[in-house]
């Protein structure tokens, strides 16, 4: 009886996690909650550090940065080049979420390791990647046909990465280009006709686009940034004419032509529209804002701030037709006067914050008045740059 206890003692001490099959390991692998535990069944032993490898899927370099703090560059200390990206991109194979922002003197060669290993990559960030241009981008095209994601926030590129772009990444949801100087509406074009499956598209400061690249979008493109941008009346169509329109932000517009375009937003296209930014739009004047109230009714966040020319018929027909109106936004509105105030308080029924501080031309009484009528609204002294939602797929 002691002889086959021990035998069996024996045979249980022979019986280890590492007799299971890899499907086994790579299902227990993936239920581990924490990074620690991740990290160390990883250093266990060879296989499992196999394992781990093949199961990562998103890979962020240690001097890539989440927020857009072009300041926070001066304090990475590693520079990060084609050797570290092979290396890395040899170790995990399936990728779905690479980030290399930060890496400013990444060259575009380094991108050609994603011929091997990008098949599978959804999202793709090149923030301030300074050293990667169409050459680069062209790569990231052929190599990466699943690609969903994109950021290229200060990239050297133009028209001609985006052409590319647009013809071997059909599926792309999300291209954010802020600050990238050198793309115009040919560009823009491209991605919108080629990429039907478009959400959103960020190109603030991009000074070179007018905005009619968009017309003729897709109706799923739900997020536009444009803020500090030069477009034309026709630009503004082009952004809506999809007629799925959710967030357009265009604070800071500058016109290339005189007049006014805005108008337009309110003229059949953005039914949908929730959230409008016009903060620092100067010279948008009654006519738009009547439209704008009047024809976009889902309208739940608006931004006029510093909106000079918004005057009492303006404010009357706010009061008067947004009625799912949550948050308006009037910061230092010259023209915002007693009897705006009044028709706001006694219109908006779904106001709940109002953003107010410097408009000269409301009095004490009239804001007394209001809190005294709007109980259910708050006012709020504070200016807000940017409103809405933090757009992302990633």
């Amino acid at each position: 009886m002691l002889q086959q206890t021990a035998c069996n003692s024996s045979t249980i001490a022979l019986t280890s996690i590492m007799d299971l099959p890899d499907d086994c390991l790579f299902f227990i692998f993936q239920h581990l909650d924490s990074c620690s535990d991740r990290e160390s069944f990883g250093l266990t032993c060879h296989r499992c550090l196999r394992i781990q490898n093949l199961s990562r899927r998103s890979l962020q370099f240690q001097c890539s940065f989440t927020q857009l703090d072009i300041s926070s560059l001066s304090h990475s200390s590693i520079t990060i080049n084609s050797s570290h990206v092979h290396r890395l991109l040899t170790r995990f194979q399936h990728l779905h979420s690479l980030s290399l922002s930060g890496c400013t003197h990444l060259p575009d060669s380094s991108l050609s390791h994603l011929a091997s290993y990008g098949s599978k990559l959804q999202t793709l960030c090149l923030d301030c990647c300074f050293g990667i241009t169409d050459n680069g981008l062209s790569v990231v095209a052929t190599s990466c046909p699943s690609l969903q994601v994109i950021s290229l926030y200060r990239c050297q590129i133009t028209d001609s990465g985006l052409e590319s772009l647009s013809k071997s990444c059909s599926v792309l949801k999300d291209v954010n280009l802020l600050y990238c100087h050198a793309i115009s509406d040919s560009g823009l074009r491209a991605l919108s006709q080629r990429c039907r499956q478009l959400q959103a598209v960020k190109i603030s400061n991009c000074k070179g686009a007018a905005g009619i690249g968009f017309q003729g979008c897709s109706s799923t493109l739900a997020y536009v940034e444009a803020e500090s941008c030069k477009l034309d009346p026709e630009g503004i169509s082009g952004i809506v004419s999809g007629g799925g329109i959710e967030y357009l932000n265009l604070s800071g517009l500058i016109w290339r032509k005189g007049g006014t375009g805005l108008g337009i937003i309110g003229r059949g296209f953005a039914l949908t529209l929730k959230i409008l930014n016009l903060r620092m739009c100067r010279t948008v004047g009654d006519e738009s804002i009547v439209a704008i109230a009047e024809g976009c009714p889902l309208l739940e966040e608006w931004n006029l701030a510093l909106c000079h020319e918004v005057r009492i018929v303006g404010w009357s027909s706010i009061g008067a037709n947004c009625q799912k109106l949550e948050k308006l936004h009037v910061n230092r509105c010259r023209n915002l006067c007693d009897r705006g105030l009044e028709a706001l308080r006694n219109g908006c029924k779904q106001l709940s914050i109002l953003y107010m501080n410097g408009c000269v031309k409301v009095t004490p009484t009239a804001i007394e008045l209001f809190k005294c009528y709007r109980g259910d609204v708050t006012i709020k002294v504070e200016e807000r740059m940017c409103i809405g939602p933090l757009w992302s797929l990633r």
